[in-house]
């Protein structure tokens, strides 16, 4: 059941920043084609108002398909179409008619033409590729000569629509801090609830889990963490019993012996820290530090990312996933701060000025506007190679870090 409530919660979280892209647009008059959580192919779909909204089948993201997000060429036309030419040179002279439009930035002049090319496309005997990729043209050409095509939008409303994304988490992470900092968050307190159990430990061994609350050693009572924490290292080395509330049942660990570690008998677990609640005022306050001590941990993070120290730091899905049912056993709040963290997190990755990231959008939104003109697609994929290659490298580091770390030892 933790699962679902974790994969839901992420799955809202993209959910609320694909929202905010796709709210913003309509605000500013350039209406979505697409709306979808999850990538395609898609699970379900329907179509309303022209705007095709559904759930994909990859859960690792989601999209708004935004009309026209670059400037249509001759060359993209005649690269779409050059399998469907192939096959049929009958529709080179309206590719032609289209290329020779867009090449003279003619762009009402190339729209008015889009019927007759469409019907020859229609008529055409070409092969499921071939056809595929001349839909894509003719879906491009359309979007890209409309009025509302975004990249003919003014600099203000086009920064608005992407930075929207990046600006609902946001806010959904201050509004999650604000809920956990008046109904209770996690303090320095510690409790006798086990809070994370290390890896390689006597209290691993013993089957020792997160949110097991400890309410007695050797048979001893224990009804606080310091009083677990005296009685455990009282042991000396020597093999001790645990005993813990787990769910409505009461459970017997051990006996194991613990360890040493830094002069001090542990047996391994980390106590989960107590909860409170603070003021609406205060709340605001501690809400807002919260958002800003993820911006100066993350640039930290990114400042030492060609160092081990720094590497080890980043998560991928699958920690996400594993942390986020850790926290859940251990108390709603808990998860919730970790979703908030998260959702600060996500911003702050698509902030990054690259493509094909919201933040290299914005960047070259304002680009655009110094040099009064659109740049052509092959520049922004160009340009967005660099980009992926550091989300593959983030990617390849926080998948090897989720797995090393889940490795027996």
């Amino acid at each position: 059941m933790t699962w679902l409530v974790v994969a839901g919660g992420l799955l809202l979280l993209v959910f609320l920043h694909e929202l905010g892209h796709f709210s913003v647009a309509l605000l500013v008059g350039v209406r979505p084609r697409s709306f979808y959580v999850g990538f395609p192919p898609a699970l379900f779909k329907v179509q309303r108002k022209g705007i095709e909204y559904g759930l994909g089948a990859i859960p690792l993201g989601g999209m708004v398909r935004i009309p026209g997000m670059n400037r249509p060429s001759g060359r993209d036309i005649e690269t779409f179409m050059s399998g469907a030419v192939r096959e049929d040179p009958a529709l080179v002279p309206y590719v032609q008619r289209v290329r020779r439009a867009l090449d003279a930035e003619d762009f009402e002049g190339a729209r008015a033409l889009l019927p007759e090319l469409e019907s020859e496309v229609e008529r055409a005997e070409l092969s499921a590729s071939a056809r595929r990729s001349a839909k894509r043209a003719l879906r491009e050409l359309e979007e890209g000569t409309g009025l509302d095509a975004y990249w003919r939008q003014a600099t203000w409303r086009r920064i608005a629509i992407i930075a929207a994304g990046p600006v609902a988490n946001i806010v959904v992470a201050f509004v999650i801090f604000l809920v956990v900092f008046t109904t209770g968050a996690p303090s320095q307190q510690p409790t006798t609830q086990v809070g994370q159990v290390e890896k390689n430990t006597p209290a691993a061994a013993a089957g020792l889990r997160d949110g097991d609350r400890v309410i007695a050693v050797n048979g001893r009572p224990a009804a606080t963490f310091d009083a677990v924490s005296k009685l455990i290292r009282a042991s000396h080395g020597k093999p001790i019993t645990v005993t813990v509330r787990r769910d409505a049942h009461t459970l017997t660990l051990g006996p194991r012996k613990t360890i040493q570690v830094q002069n001090r008998w542990i047996w391994g677990f980390v106590p989960a820290a107590k909860s409170i609640s603070y003021p609406i005022g205060t709340s605001i306050g501690k809400a807002v530090h919260e958002c800003w001590a993820v911006v100066t941990a993350t640039g930290t993070g990114f400042a030492n990312i060609f160092q081990a120290k720094g590497r080890s730091q980043i998560s991928g899905p699958v920690g996400i996933v594993r942390t986020s049912q850790a926290a859940l056993k251990i108390g709603f709040n808990w998860y919730l701060e970790l979703l908030g963290l998260i959702s600060m997190s996500l911003a702050l990755l698509n902030l990054l000025p690259l493509l094909p990231l919201d933040g290299g959008h914005i960047l070259f939104s304002l680009i655009e506007s110094v040099r009064r003109r659109a740049l052509a697609r092959e520049v922004y994929e160009r340009v967005s190679l660099a980009g992926i290659a550091l989300i593959l490298v983030l990617m390849y580091i926080a998948l090897n870090n989720d797995f090393s770390s889940h490795r027996p030892g």
